[in-house]
């Protein structure tokens, strides 16, 4: 009756009287029912409601949600008891195919615990797509869950705009609309529009009818009219206006048009000449193209074209293409026509060439005509039995070719070829240069080649003849001016920094003698340079920070750096007096030796750093290590100033305290370093001798107890000792008749090894 009293009285202060005495019935048939209230609620499965800020509207029967559109409403209704306070109504939303695995919450309402009949206002989710949608309605306190709502078409149409399809999508929409596909082939028709097109489902049509397919592209062999939209459902498809245009695919079969005759024919200007399809008869369409231009048609039966070789430029690719019922629209290989007066002559060597004494080249050209003759000139002069397209020379002079067409009969004056100079060099030059990356004092090695050969004339115009001649020549690598022995060849390496220095390569050819540019390469020492110092920390007070090499520096140019910059060139060793990082460079062999640096830091006590805090308190019978770092050494000392260790460490395992002494060159900073143990329980400083068997002993903890190392020592108010003991047994006092007041204080000391441990007062009362 609690539960009840407690919700009939919300509803008193909640509802008008009338509602109160309808809900006082139907709790009280509860009561008399023996339905407990909580378990009794029924929750009904929720369904589709109008949209009341649509006039007219009715309950709607698909959700075909938009940007511009996506408020839905559903009822639902449940039956009391009242649920609690702190409940909520919960409209949850299933998957496509109508199960609550996952489900996903479309709505929530906490100010309806006493309506038992309202409506939920959801938006459909944005990638929302499928025909069979249901929806529950689920409560928090108590929980239950309604039945699920019949299925529904849910649909987010993120797209509302016509597709457009072309072959692979394109973007290309066929003339006219229309495919025409031959012999058995197939086409691949996908929509160029739309984005993330993978994403949709789509419906396909052929002439109406709707096909299997509903992916992105289809491939098709079948003639017909083909369209597609995206697949928004049954119901919100066709609200979404996707309707692509119409492509139309036609079939045919291929007939094999060509062009009769040679595929290559040569005419002169004024020859007739006629150019003739192989099909004929056929009721076809002829289109005839030249270089890929129409030049006829298209004409019905127009199976022949003229060639027109009166007019300038009548040579080129002619082609035929047919079309007509039936018949599939394709065009002919290509016949090409040459104007056999219209050619071209090509020279095939270099405008100039040298040519050394007894040497042979060879000149040749190459030419567009169809039977060429061929007769070669010297200084203008022809020269006898030289009619190839090439002719073998040894003598200087100007060189060209004339060729004539011999056949079909054209008439007209023969083409020279562009002349040859051919001259003997007055001098030779070469060009070093260094192979690969080459950094100077930084590359471990280096490689030099001649890369250029050039011919110079007597007016230095220059000749490249690296590839004619660089076999020829006899090469010798000098470094300084001096024969580097064995070094003939055209290229040269080094990677040892003795060689550095300036390198030339001279050559020799016959009567030719010529030296390259100069090439400077500077390689860095393998050498190690090392500096040391007296130490890294300024300190006021200490002694000077010497820095120093073993490096002999007599006749070296070197340079002492402080943070980059110049601070000593003449002295071996120097004083560090400002902090800074500092080296010393030393110039050997062209290059800059560069030594270690070394860090000189101002004196700071945070240049010591412990893994552990200088208080450390120790469970008694473990140890713990303390590590110290930053330093140059350490020295680790007891009460009694013994030193223990020069190590970076130390293990404490005893009470007591310790002294770390770290150097810094000349610098030290002191740290001292209490230990102590932990106490499973405090010393006592009250104890209460009545007898009782409480607290009637003074018990100290393990720490200093039963310990013949630990001595336990009592006073009385007067300093008076009356109490000393090792291996202290928790035993004091072992009488309470000594105590004449009610309150009296003692003072005890703990030690061990002559240190003080622990001291403090006791309280004794009676």
């Amino acid at each position: 009756m609690g539960i009840i009293a407690h919700n009939l009285l919300k509803l008193t202060l909640m509802k008008k009287s009338s509602s109160l005495c309808n809900i006082l019935v139907l709790v009280l048939a509860i009561i008399v029912a023996g339905i407990h209230p909580v378990d009794a609620q029924v929750l009904n499965k929720p369904v589709a409601a109008d949209n009341p800020n649509l006039a007219g509207n009715s309950a709607w029967t698909a959700a075909c949600a938009s940007g511009s559109f996506n408020e839905y409403f559903v009822n639902f209704t449940w039956s009391p008891p009242l649920v609690n306070s702190d409940n909520e109504f919960v409209l949850e939303l299933s998957d496509a195919n109508g199960n609550f695995g996952s489900p996903r919450e479309l709505a929530r309402v906490s100010d309806k615990n006493t309506v038992f009949d309202f409506e939920f206002q959801f938006a459909v989710p944005t990638d929302i797509r499928g025909e069979s949608y249901k929806m529950r309605v689920r409560s928090t306190s108590p929980v239950k869950t309604s039945p699920a709502s019949d299925a529904y078409s849910m649909y987010y149409v993120d797209y509302n705009s016509p597709l457009l399809i072309s072959q692979d999508g394109n973007g290309s929409i066929p003339p006219g609309g229309t495919i025409q596909l031959c012999g058995g082939a197939s086409v691949t028709l996908a929509p160029h529009n739309i984005p993330n097109a993978s994403s949709y489902q789509y419906n396909w049509y052929r002439s109406g009818t709707p096909l299997a397919e509903k992916s992105e592209s289809i491939t098709v062999s079948t003639a017909g009219m083909y369209y597609v939209e995206l697949d928004y459902g049954s119901i919100c498809s066709g609200s979404a206006n996707t309707l692509s245009n119409t492509i139309e695919i036609t079939t045919g079969s291929s007939m094999g048009i060509a062009i009769n005759g040679s595929s290559n024919v040569g005419l002169c200007a004024g020859d007739a000449y006629t150019l003739q399809a192989s099909l004929i008869g056929m009721g076809l369409t002829y289109t005839w193209y030249k270089d890929g231009a129409i030049v006829a048609g298209p004409t019905l039966e127009g199976d022949s074209y003229p060639v027109n070789t009166s007019v300038s430029g009548f040579d080129g690719s002619y082609e035929v293409e047919i079309s007509g019922a039936s018949a599939c629209v394709e065009r002919s290989a290509a016949v090409t026509i040459n104007n056999l007066g219209d050619f071209e002559v090509t020279r095939q060597n270099a405008a100039e060439i040298v040519l050394l004494p007894s040497q042979t080249t060879t000149l040749s050209v190459t030419t567009t005509a169809t039977s060429p003759t061929y007769q070669w000139y010297k200084d203008g002069a022809p020269i006898s039995g030289a009619t190839a397209s090439s002719v073998n020379i040894t003598e200087t002079g100007t060189y060209h070719a004339r060729v004539s067409e011999t056949s079909g009969g054209c008439s007209g004056s023969p083409i020279a070829s562009e002349t040859t100079m051919v001259a003997s060099p007055d001098s030779f030059e070469f060009v070093i240069d260094y192979v690969g990356t080459y950094t100077a004092c930084q590359s471990a090695d280096a490689t030099l080649s001649l890369t250029t050969i050039n011919a110079v004339s007597a007016s230095g115009a220059k000749t490249d003849v690296t590839g004619t001649l660089q076999s020829s020549f006899a090469y010798q690598w000098k470094k300084d001016d001096a024969i580097i022995p064995a070094e003939t060849s055209k290229t040269i390496t080094l990677s040892d920094s003795a060689n550095n220095g300036a390198y030339i390569l001279d050559g020799a050819l016959n009567s030719y003698n010529t030296s390259s540019n100069n090439l400077e390469v500077k390689l860095p020492t393998d050498e190690v340079l090392l500096i040391s110092s007296t130490g890294t920390v300024l300190c006021e007070g200490a002694g000077p920070i010497v820095l120093s090499t073993t490096t002999d520096l007599t006749n070296k140019t070197y340079q002492w750096l402080r943070n980059g910059q110049v601070v000593d060139t003449s002295s071996d060793s120097i004083v560090a007096d400002a902090v800074g990082d500092y080296q010393l460079v030393i110039t050997t062999n062209d290059c800059p030796l560069t030594s270690n640096s070394i860090a000189v830091n101002a004196f700071d006590e945070s240049l010591l750093s412990l893994d552990k805090p200088q208080d450390l308190i120790l469970i008694e019978g473990e140890t713990e290590t303390v590590t110290a770092s930053g330093a140059q050494s350490y020295e680790w000392f007891d009460a009694n100033n013994t030193l223990l260790t020069t190590q970076d460490f130390f293990p404490f395992h005893q009470e007591g305290e310790y002294l770390l002494v770290a150097s810094f060159g000349n610098c030290t900073i002191s740290k001292v370093i209490t230990v102590t143990y932990r106490d499973t329980f405090a010393v006592p400083n009250v104890i209460t001798v009545n007898g009782d068997g409480i607290n009637d002993l003074w018990v100290l903890p393990n720490t200093y107890s039963r310990n013949s190392d630990v001595l336990v020592t009592i006073f009385d108010e007067t300093g008076k000792e009356i109490f000393s003991q090792t291996n202290y047994e928790n035993n004091w006092p072992q009488s309470t008749t000594s105590f004449n007041r009610s309150s009296m204080i003692f003072y005890y000391k703990i030690t061990k090894g002559g240190s003080s441990l622990k001291q403090g007062t006791i309280t004794v009362i009676r």
